[in-house]
């Protein structure tokens, strides 16, 4: 079996499999700036329609920028709006009644009414929270946590102290991913991963916990040492082996973007 197919990189940045997949070309500061207006103004809007246009927009970005899986369609697509009609129905039984008009009512069950309003009400919610997380997906699903920390120490100038502790930090996360996985692995070569049901799944998942440990201390361990031997906090500045550029295509998605919000919220006009 070739070498590619076996090696594993948990610190492989997500890559594009087609040149249409755009999203993966962008800056990751760009796919942030683009959004974030829509984003701010989607906290204070009350009606329906403006959070599921922007739901809508962003669904297309992504499914037509970034590369999903089926497994990551079948939570976008499926997944999240169920999970959206139920935070919907939430709200809307929550609602306090004695604030909303009577005019619909949906459902009477005994003393307890479910009114129009209220479903309104749940709803505009649930799809604000939806569209301001598929907006954050739109970055998220396509940047890394180093290309990201690199972008913020080159262009936004954070000392680089912050964000190599950021990045320190964003790989901790693969890392013990990929380990939980040997640990899995190394049990069932044992065979101390045999029984079925809660009670076995939380007996193997304990045995998990100081091996976990053990390693999270090592890799601590080695990244200091290595921090130290590149002098790590000794100079106001450090050189950079990856350079995150600011491209024109990324200032071409931004006031695209931006000028599709300001043309969104001018059409549909939640405030009036």
């Amino acid at each position: 079996m070739p070498a590619s197919r076996t090696a594993f990189d948990p610190y492989a940045s997500p890559a594009a499999r087609s040149r249409w997949r755009f999203l993966y070309a962008l800056g990751p500061l760009a796919k942030i700036a683009g959004p974030a207006p829509a984003m701010l103004m989607l906290v204070f809007v009350r009606d329906l329609a403006t959070p599921a246009a922007f739901l809508v927009l962003a669904y297309a970005v992504l499914l037509v920028g970034a590369h999903l899986s089926m497994r990551l369609l079948a939570v976008l697509l499926l997944a999240v709006p169920a999970f959206l009609a139920l935070v919907g129905v939430g709200f809307a039984v929550w609602t306090d009644a004695s604030r909303i008009p009577h005019d619909v009512v949906v459902v009477r069950i005994g003393d307890a009414v479910l009114y129009g309003a209220a479903l309104e009400i749940g709803f505009s919610t649930s799809l604000r929270l939806g569209a301001i997380l598929a907006l954050a997906l739109i970055g998220g699903l396509t940047t890394s946590g180093a290309d990201l920390t690199r972008a913020v120490v080159q262009q936004l100038r954070v000392p680089y102290r912050i964000g190599y502790t950021a990045l320190a930090a964003f790989r901790f996360v693969p890392r013990f991913r990929y380990e939980l996985e040997v640990i899995r692995a190394a049990h069932r070569v044992r065979g101390a991963s045999r029984g079925r049901g809660p009670i076995a799944a939380a007996r193997r998942r304990a045995g998990y916990i100081v091996p976990l440990l053990a390693g999270g201390i090592r890799h601590a361990e080695r990244m200091a040492l290595a921090m130290d031997s590149r002098a790590f906090g000794a100079y106001p500045e450090r050189t950079e082996r990856h350079r995150v550029a600011w491209r024109t295509r990324d200032t071409v998605f931004v006031a695209a973007f931006w000028v599709v919000t300001a043309v969104l919220f001018v059409v549909l006009a939640p405030w009036g």
